[in-house]
């Protein structure tokens, strides 16, 4: 016989039955906790070296990123990143592998990236393979891409001033009253004295015009050889004024430094006396730093735009010389009460710097 019982008891007594709590004492076993990850700690420093080598280092900068190249002897090769500081740990795309063969199969030094009139640019010295370095060039790529890693280069030849097409390295642009130069280290065709010569340009691969010399190695400082140098020319304007920053004396001895020329925002930088040069190098070696061949910088913006920092490379120990040592450096510098560059000293390796601002 079944008990019947009424529904106000029934519905209560399943819904026990089915959850399992109806005559038992039964508890249900907390999840275990879950462990928070481990904060991510951003350090706000770094140090130099940037990289364990890297002569001649050149950054560019477009659209929230910096590109990056310097000397590799044999290939072109950008650094992409958004943190100079963290360069390290950029990647990095071989954009150019010179012919086997021909005037500009070797020797790839000094490389520059600009972005004019809508594309890519890239500015090396190279010549022959082998030892012999009396041939050296300088040369142009294109890239119409809109990020110098992708895209094709072309080459398209020497650029040079065919009524004194003598040695020539280091090339870099200036930009002043609507025309364009190209600034490069050369001879003057009669002795192997490096003296920086600028022309006008017609446009982004030819000289047009003359070529003048703007300066030669004239103090000691710069003197100290041989060879007799002055090169590495780099642009930066500040205050209406158009600094030209070059690399003094040989650079492999530990005595290479910047000197400086200024000329007016408004001059003619074809005319030598529109350039005032300065009687003392503006950066130099640091000992206790261990800086040595202090030289062949340029210039960049922090991420936000409001700190101008310098790049360069020194070697680590003295006697290092002009080889793959050299390793690449950066440090930020003011502005003097005349609008000149304040470079400082060089700061010491392994130690602490404030990031960029914006990093």
């Amino acid at each position: 016989m079944m008990l019947s019982l009424p529904s106000y008891i029934r519905r209560p007594l399943l819904a026990m039955l089915l959850a399992g709590s109806f005559g038992c004492d039964k508890k249900s076993t907390p999840a275990p906790p879950v462990a928070s990850p481990p904060p991510v700690v951003v350090s706000a420093t770094f140090q130099n070296p940037l990289l364990p080598g890297g002569p001649d280092p050149f950054v560019a900068q477009k659209d929230g990123f910096y590109y990056y190249m310097h000397t590799l002897n044999n290939q072109l090769r950008i650094w992409k990143t958004r943190n100079m500081s963290g360069l390290a740990q950029a990647p990095s795309t071989v954009v150019w592998t010179p012919p086997a063969n021909g005037a500009a199969s070797g020797n790839l030094w000094a490389p520059e990236l600009f972005f004019l009139d809508g594309k890519w640019y890239i500015y090396y010295t190279a010549g022959p393979n082998g030892t012999n370095l009396g041939l050296q060039r300088t040369w142009v790529l294109e890239n119409a891409s809109a990020d110098p890693t992708t895209g094709t280069w072309v080459d398209k030849g020497r650029i040079y001033n065919p009524t004194a097409d003598y040695w020539a390295i280091d090339g870099t642009v200036l930009e002043q009253n609507g025309n364009r130069y190209f600034l490069w280290s050369g001879h003057d065709g009669l002795n192997s004295i490096q003296r920086i010569y600028i022309s006008q340009m017609s446009n982004p691969w030819t000289l047009t015009g003359p070529r003048v010399e703007l300066t030669s190695p004239q103090y000691a400082w710069e003197n100290v050889g041989p060879p007799y140098v002055n090169e590495g020319p780099e642009i930066i304007k500040h205050d209406n004024k158009t600094f030209l920053v070059y690399s003094a004396s040989f650079c492999g001895s530990d005595s290479y430094a910047l000197g400086l020329l200024t000329a007016a925002g408004t001059a003619d930088p074809l005319l030598p006396g529109s350039w005032t040069k300065s009687a003392q190098p503006v950066f130099s070696q640091n000992p206790a730093a261990r800086a040595y061949a202090t030289g062949h910088n340029s210039f960049f913006k922090s991420k936000d735009g409001t700190g101008d920092w310098i790049i360069y490379h020194a070697n680590s120990n003295p006697g290092e010389g002009c080889v793959e040592r050299r390793n690449p450096r950066m440090q930020k510098f003011t502005w003097n009460a005349d609008g000149s560059p304040n470079f400082g000293v060089p700061v010491p390796i392994n130690t602490d710097i404030t990031k960029p601002s914006g990093e």
